[in-house]
């Protein structure tokens, strides 16, 4: 073994992959990005090819390998996360048959009625198919169709041939796993979102044999289970040779996203919370129990953490918005505009900064692709409320970062109502957390104090590496929140507090008053 070991940590984000070396403490080291294209279709389709992932990977591993900066042979372990709630049909070849489903792909909601329905619905679910669902797994799947059990439920219907060739159903990050070491497998906790494990006893996970009868889909295709922190198996020799690392690597199984973040925003002990702002959006905490809340669509599912139980939620679409405002509102491609900045996020930051506390009441709510949490409607729609001839470019900047800001601290009331306590402060990490006025905007709104973390959009890899480090024995779990610094700490503005209140008032009003208009303007297959 090194003397002094290090990890390669591999986040698959929808935007592109990035990787890292860190070492054994988590300190961070180097790290490359390399995006990649997301492809959406008519009728809520969302898709990306894993191969473009497999290359971007590639691409960004060599880049960062030759930096230099560690040896490479100090390089011990291999570890991937990254977005969650995707599916990539796979042959017995390990060739992928077509696109990856991923998170935000909506088409499997038209077939899950043949499942779901029965003659006593609570929720629009067949109440005895509801009752084995929760009791069981702690969830059930989603009327959104955004979850692996409706996307498979898609194919085998819509696609019947891609269905009958695949030889295994894996998750995104399960999928980098087969091409790091061969090994057709999923953990326990990246399988969750297929609805087909029974959870019960956090330290015992398998596929409950009911629930796979129940879904309709074929036992032979579904990888088998091990736990998050297992080692998968050495890295394939060829790919060893390829990337100049040793033969003896270890592949780490590793952990979904919103799993391996929870780590990585140093929030490790029960009950302590983390608002992750990045594409999505989510506010968790770990808990020692198993509950579900189903009419808020939360539950707590297996953590990354051995023996743990991580609370849940996701809210579609966060640092998505300000990307939207970017790309097709102040900066489209239409040949018509200026000239995309590459610095536009600091730029809007500075204009959000100078423009004062609710935006001359305008309201931005960020539903540009439903929402999950705290309501389950893919019909949704975001919206500018209240534009006057007095509105400007920077009352729309900062209505924005309100927004977002305003969804949390509706999933905050939820939160708290699940875990029975104030959430006293929350650590911010993602992309948004760059923003030095969106995690001040996020302490007036949420009325809490806000911990930026230290690099926070390192936050996956980081987690996914101090989970590696732990799988290896060089840190306790216990430990981990000690290695996850504290860049600095906002709290809640009181000259703010009216105002925003009175504009989250407004925001849940917006939501109530159009979420029927929004439904019939919005019907799948319309």
């Amino acid at each position: 073994m090194p003397s002094t070991p290090s990890i390669l940590a591999l986040d698959l984000g929808t935007s592109g992959p990035k990787v890292a070396l860190f070492s054994t403490h988590g300190d961070l080291l180097g790290s490359e990005f390399e995006p990649t294209a997301l492809h959406l279709f008519p009728g809520g389709g969302a898709e990306q090819d894993p191969t473009d992932w497999w290359h971007a990977i590639d691409r960004a591993v060599k880049r960062l390998l030759a930096r230099a900066l560690v040896p490479p042979e100090d390089i011990a372990a291999i570890v991937s996360t990254g977005q969650w709630s995707g599916t990539v049909a796979v042959d017995e070849d390990e060739n992928a048959l077509g696109n990856a489903i991923i998170w935000m792909d909506a088409r499997g909601s038209a077939h899950l009625a043949p499942v779901v329905n029965g003659p006593l619905k609570i929720e629009g679910y067949a109440a005895d198919k509801l009752l084995k669902w929760i009791t069981l797994t702690g969830g059930l799947p989603s009327h959104s169709g955004k979850d692996p059990f409706a996307h498979i439920r898609y194919l085998k219907d819509a696609h019947p041939d891609v269905y009958q060739r695949t030889y295994k159903f894996l998750e995104p990050i399960d999928y980098l796993g087969l091409r790091l070491t061969g090994k057709f497998a999923a953990s326990y906790d990246s399988i969750t979102l297929y609805w087909l494990t029974d959870t019960r006893d956090i330290h015992h996970i398998a596929y409950h044999p009911d629930l796979v009868r129940l879904s309709g889909i074929d036992a032979a295709k579904l990888p088998e289970l091990h736990p998050a922190n297992s080692l998968l198996g050495p890295l394939r020799p060829a790919l060893a040779r390829e990337w100049g690392l040793r033969e003896d690597v270890q592949v780490v199984m590793g952990s979904p996203d919103v799993l391996s973040a929870a780590v990585g925003s140093g929030a490790v002990r029960d009950f302590e919370t983390h608002l992750y702002i990045g594409t999505s959006s989510w506010l968790t905490c770990h808990v020692p129990y198993k509950k579900t809340d189903l009419f808020h669509n939360m539950a707590s599912l297996p953590s990354a953490i051995p023996g743990r139980y991580l609370l849940t939620n996701e809210q579609e679409t966060a640092g998505a918005s300000l990307q939207y405002l970017r790309d097709q509102i102040i900066f489209p491609e239409d040949g018509l505009s200026l000239e995309k900045p590459a610095n536009a996020y600091q730029l809007f930051d500075e204009i959000a900064a100078r423009t004062p506390a609710g935006s001359d009441s305008l309201i931005f709510t960020p539903w540009l692709n439903g929402e999950r949490t705290p309501v389950d409607d893919h019909a949704t729609r975001a919206g500018f409320h209240n534009l006057s001839l007095r509105t400007t470019r920077a009352h729309l900047i900062r209505a924005v970062y309100e927004g977002v800001a305003y969804n949390a601290r509706w999933l905050l009331k939820y939160v708290e109502q699940f875990t029975g306590r104030k959430a006293e402060v929350i650590h911010m990490v993602g992309g948004g957390a760059k923003s030095d006025i969106w995690c001040q905007i996020q302490a007036d709104v949420l009325n809490r104090p806000i911990r930026q973390m230290q690099d926070p959009i390192e936050v996956n890899v980081r987690g996914a590496a101090l989970l590696a480090s732990a799988a290896l024995g060089h840190l306790s779990y216990d430990d981990l929140g000690a290695h996850t610094p504290i860049a600095k700490t906002y709290t809640p503005n009181p000259d703010h507090r009216k105002i925003y209140d009175d504009l989250f008032k407004e925001y849940l009003a917006l939501y109530e008053s159009n979420r029927k208009i929004h439904a019939r303007l919005n019907k799948l297959g319309h």
